[in-house]
């Protein structure tokens, strides 16, 4: 099965509103009538208002970093789903490394969050990784197996393909440093075998899995030309149009 690849930026705590629109501009200028591969922003909560606005007409779709399972309440500086979708995002990131590691966030928490963005109809981009430790200790697939099946329970078979799982070997985010494409490779394939155990090979084939460790033009090519790899989930690279721009043209011409 043929999947569109999906390039997804990853602002995180950088640009203020204004750099942020212009940054939209540009890329909606450059991409945004662009039809073969889609195309993904998540900028800062303060930001996306002003850049749904700029990216209103154009095929590129509006992200955000993060969300709070819980629809309302008591909980101060957080973010919820329907807020979210009363700004027309369609993506949300969950279970960032940096969520994950910095501020504690648990498989189950993370569990939570991915079937509230499907309740309200968010298409999660669930990252997944293992840190430089775990790798060297060869314990990588059994990471991420307990990282996906924790993401995945409850997950009914119709809304999984609507997960995107991106693959971030902690250890590669922000470093430089960025895994083989074999090493990519060979993770995202298990990835896929996983997802067709726990639902069927058919849902498995529909959902898209991205790799998410400092992927950059120079070394694009050659990741997303691997079988099982979808996309990419773009950090450093997607704060300056140009970088990311050309990596979009190496999505399309790798599909």
């Amino acid at each position: 099965m043929h999947l569109r690849k999906l390039i997804a930026g990853n602002w995180k705590m950088n640009k203020t509103t204004s750099d942020a629109v212009a940054l939209a501009r540009d890329l909606a200028a450059a991409l945004g009538q662009q039809n073969d591969i889609d195309v993904a922003v998540c900028p800062p909560f303060t930001a996306l208002e002003s850049v749904g606005k700029v990216l209103d007409g154009s095929i590129i779709k509006l992200g955000a970093q993060n969300l709070h399972p819980e629809a309302s309440g008591a909980f101060t500086g957080e973010i919820s789903a329907p807020m979210l979708r009363a700004l027309f995002v369609t993506h949300v990131i969950v279970g960032h490394s940096e969520r994950r590691v910095l501020f504690g966030e648990t498989d189950s928490f993370i569990n939570q969050k991915v079937l509230t963005a499907l309740k309200h109809q968010l298409r999660p981009i669930l990252c997944v990784g293992e840190n430089l430790a775990e790798r060297e200790a060869g314990a990588t697939l059994r990471i991420i197996q307990t990282q996906i099946e924790a993401a995945f329970e409850g997950v009914s078979k119709e809304l999984a393909p609507s997960v995107i799982v991106a693959y971030e070997p902690v250890w590669a985010i922000g470093t430089g440093k960025v895994a083989t494409a074999e090493q990519a490779q060979e993770v995202h394939g298990f990835i896929r075998g996983l997802l067709a155990k726990l639902f069927t090979e058919t849902v498995a084939r529909k959902g898209r899995i991205l790799y998410g460790g400092s992927m950059k033009p120079a070394n694009a090519g050659e990741l997303l030309g691997q079988k099982d790899i979808d996309g990419g989930l773009i950090g450093g690279a997607s704060l300056e149009a140009r970088s990311f721009v050309d990596l979009v043209r190496a999505a399309a011409e790798a599909k």
